[in-house]
């Protein structure tokens, strides 16, 4: 089954098996991403914070589940890796802007 994310999120989901720069590019140039109790603000911050991530990690992230819940689109996508709990669900929180994501909280 393949879900029908909007075009930021799918973009970011392929992004996100490339490279810090692709991710970082989904973002507008103010968003703020939340994960595992941090804060990054800014697409440099948001840049950063990817790359940090796969240099700890290696996963592979599925996405299986999407809604629209109070002006956020909430996709639940399943992370297999060397991480402490993989496999995990977790659920992704966006906030769009146009063409671009200018929220995201990551949790589990």
């Amino acid at each position: 089954m393949t879900l029908d994310l909007p075009k930021p999120i799918a973009a970011y989901f392929t992004a996100d098996k490339e490279h810090s720069e692709a991710v970082a590019e989904c973002f507008a140039e103010n968003a703020v991403v939340t994960d595992e109790g941090h804060t990054y603000r800014g697409r440099a911050a948001i840049r950063q914070w990817k790359a940090d991530a796969s240099a700890k990690y290696q996963y592979t992230s599925e996405p299986f589940a999407c809604e629209r819940r109070d002006g956020r689109v909430v996709v639940t996508s399943r992370l297999t890796g060397n991480f402490p709990g993989s496999p995990l669900d977790l659920r992704f929180f966006f906030v769009l802007d146009g063409d671009q994501i200018s929220a995201l909280e990551i949790i589990p």
